[in-house]
């Protein structure tokens, strides 16, 4: 009788688990990361009558999770990919935002401007024409510039994030170590699973892989170990590294991620991806910088063509005109562990050749080197780097001014960062705008050929001789003198004349003894042809080695801007499915299901009162046996 009434025992006690097992896990249904918990019932070992086995009872030999570790790595991958692609969507809206507006973008304000020139074109006289000119000027300059400051604050607000993430990686990294010891210590004492410890330490595997890619490798002892990046240890056992934002070696406001130990910090920016900080880490390489430097190539384009054409006018005053627009210098940054004490300058050269990257400059073996930022290409150099003699590549003019570079020493070249930063309109006085060219082109009464002025243009304002009148004489249809020079020049149909800085074009053909004079145009004040040419040179390809025109510059930068920001929204929604799916797969082995648990507590209520029930009858036949020995 008392094997029946330690089987019956041993019944209720492990039934008695099993509820508690269940109330637990319909007390945690809405608790975020709790994974549903299994009772393991195990037979108790035989024991052994004459030639029989008879089972002693049942044992609950231990309480484990319903979890799919291969299940959870899988959400957690897509939940660091989503987490990436959702920052990404989100920042690149913003700059998106800030090119897309078709009313007051970019493109609308530069097309104010080629509207404004017109308007000083047909009125050259025109005072208020001409202001209002300076004015859309102005506002394009504060549109640039306001729209520069605008990616400026992005850019800080990132590096600010950038130190957040670190920071905040560091605190789940020192969490998961911290439970890790717990962990092994219960793991240890009892040789079971502390299955809710195993669930904190789960939530925070999942909130950090949020905010970064991970890795986790289980251990013997329960414990984990996580690797970031190309396999830098963020948590090994007990001990978590710490993840700290240092400053660019170049830039020190400029934010990089580096793992901190005893012996110093190792930059590994660029090994990282994945939840919010590769995120921003990918929308700061990939959006943010070259967005900030295709507005200073456009800058820097408007700036030159403009003050090229305005240079070849004439003001109101008669003389030639000056500088339109100014622009910022480039950024010239010599590494902060450099060696040696070079000096490096650097300035903007043709708008043409400018490629929106930035350059680093190293010397090495006893010469330099210029190589692209972003892909590490060698950019060849023309020139030997004096101030007679500069360097030049890609639109830029690169002069060693003296000091020793040492070897291995680095320098940073940023053409366009602070581009528009400099921007300004140089042209205060309305009457110094150069709507007319300074020069003016008749062709005698007396001609007997077709040929016609078809077009004068100023190519050199520079050269003394400019508005000195000089005549010029047909010998023949095909040869030309000019007044004061003896030399014979050859006439080619289609070829402009250039003389004092000038370029005369004839259409037609010119007969013997046809001349054209061309003097200065003391009386331009209704000239309009510098400034039918200024507003032309808008629509002029003059970027992209002169394939591609400011407008269309423009253009292709809002809608490169706009096909990012779509990708990124398209690739955030993708990736949030295949995130739900996962983290669904997960919770359908590990999520507590309501009505499961109320079906296995009325089946493990049922099986204990059976027990009970045993208990009952094993106390009866005990005390029949006992009332038979009393008697």
């Amino acid at each position: 009788m008392a094997d029946l009434l330690n089987t019956s025992i041993s019944g209720l006690l492990a039934f008695q688990r099993a509820l508690d097992t269940t109330g637990h896990n319909i007390a945690n249904a809405q608790t975020v990361g709790y994974s549903r918990q299994l009772p393991q019932f195990a037979t108790r070992t035989p024991q052994q009558f004459g030639s029989l086995w008879l089972g002693s009872g049942v044992d609950v030999g231990s309480v484990h999770r319903a979890y799919d570790n291969f299940l959870a790595a899988q959400s957690r991958s897509s939940s660091s990919a989503a987490s990436q692609a959702g920052t990404f969507a989100t920042q690149a809206a913003r700059i998106s935002n800030l090119f897309g507006d078709g009313e007051a973008g970019i493109t609308a304000s530069l097309q104010s401007l080629v509207n404004a020139l017109q308007s000083v074109a047909d009125t050259p006289a025109s005072i208020p024409a001409r202001q209002g000119l300076l004015s859309q000027s102005q506002a394009l300059v504060e549109q640039l510039r306001a729209t520069d400051a605008s990616l400026r604050s992005l850019d800080a607000q990132m590096n600010a994030g950038i130190a957040s993430e670190a920071d905040s990686i560091t605190a789940l990294a020192q969490g998961i170590a911290q439970l890790n010891g717990q962990i092994a210590s219960a793991q240890a004492r009892s040789g079971q699973p502390p299955n809710d410890l195993l669930d904190q330490r789960d939530r925070l595997l999942d909130e950090l892989a949020t905010h970064i890619n991970v890795e986790v490798v289980p251990q013997g002892d329960a414990t984990v170990n996580v690797f970031i990046g190309n396999g830098q240890p963020l948590v090994l056992g007990q001990q978590a590294s710490r993840l700290v934002a240092i400053g660019d070696g170049f830039d020190p406001a400029r934010q990089r991620v580096a793992v901190a130990s005893a012996v110093g910090t190792m930059d590994i920016t660029g090994s990282l991806g994945g939840g919010t900080l590769g995120g921003m880490l990918e929308f700061r390489q990939q959006m943010l910088d070259p967005a900030r430097n295709a507005l200073g190539r456009i800058s820097a384009g408007l700036t030159q063509v403009m003050n090229e054409q305005h240079q070849a006018g004439m003001d109101l005053r008669g003389n030639i005109g000056g500088e339109f627009f100014a622009i910022g210098a480039p950024d010239v940054r010599a590494h902060e562990i450099n060696g040696g004490d070079a000096r490096i300058l650097a300035s903007l050269g043709d708008s043409a050749g400018l490629t929106g990257g930035d350059y680093v400059l190293s010397y090495g073996g006893g010469a330099w080197t210029l190589r692209r930022q972003d892909t590490g290409a060698v950019v060849p150099m023309t020139g030997s780097g004096t101030a007679a003699d500069p360097w030049q590549a890609d639109g830029l003019n690169i002069v060693h001014d003296g000091g020793v570079p040492a070897e291995g020493d680095r320098v940073l070249i940023r053409p366009l960062s602070d581009a528009v930063a400099g921007l300004q309109l140089r042209v205060t006085d309305a009457a110094q705008v150069a709507a007319a060219t300074p020069v003016i082109a008749n062709a005698s009464a007396s001609n007997q050929g077709s040929a016609t002025v078809g077009g004068l243009r100023v190519i050199d304002a520079s050269n003394p001789a400019l508005r000195s009148e000089a005549t010029l004489t047909f010998l023949s249809a095909s040869q030309y003198q000019i007044s004061g020079d003896p030399t014979v020049h050859t006439f080619t149909p289609g070829q402009p004349i250039t003389v004092n800085g000038w370029q005369l074009d004839l259409q037609g053909t010119p007969a013997a003894g046809d001349s054209f004079a061309v003097r200065d145009n003391s009386n331009g004040v209704g000239d309009n042809r510098n400034a039918l040419a200024m507003a032309d040179i808008l629509g002029r390809p003059v970027l992209d080695g002169g394939s591609t025109s400011l407008q269309s510059a423009v253009g292709q930068m809002v809608g490169r801007v706009g096909v990012q920001t779509r990708q990124a929204q398209v690739t955030h929604e993708a990736q949030q499915l295949v995130a739900r799916e996962n983290a669904n797969a997960l919770d359908s082995v590990a999520g507590v299901n309501l009505d499961e648990e109320a079906a296995n507590m009325m089946r493990y209520q049922q099986a204990y009162m059976a027990m009970a029930q045993l208990v009952r009858v094993a106390d009866t036949l005990f005390q029949s046996v006992l009332d038979a020995t009393r008697r």
